[in-house]
């Protein structure tokens, strides 16, 4: 199920956004980044709707994922 990011309070929405950067094999290519950085940039892509909160009610989890490839389009 989607979360609308619109709706969560911002220090709720930094705190997913912290946990998915820190993620071990999350990949940000050959540039180093500072957490901040990375931040941001997810950030924009939720903002831009190039990713999208996920809520997985079989997990009880919340992932961040490109659009693209949630498959309730």
């Amino acid at each position: 199920m989607e979360i609308p990011w619109q709706q969560l309070d911002a220090e709720l929405l930094d705190s997913i956004i912290e946990s998915f950067v820190l993620r071990e094999g999350t990949d940000y290519g050959t540039e180093e980044k500072s957490l901040a950085e990375k931040v941001d940039d997810v950030r924009a892509q939720i903002e831009s709707g190039d990713a999208i909160l996920v809520w997985s009610e079989l997990h009880e989890t919340v992932n961040i994922m490109p659009r693209g490839e949630f498959g309730d389009e």
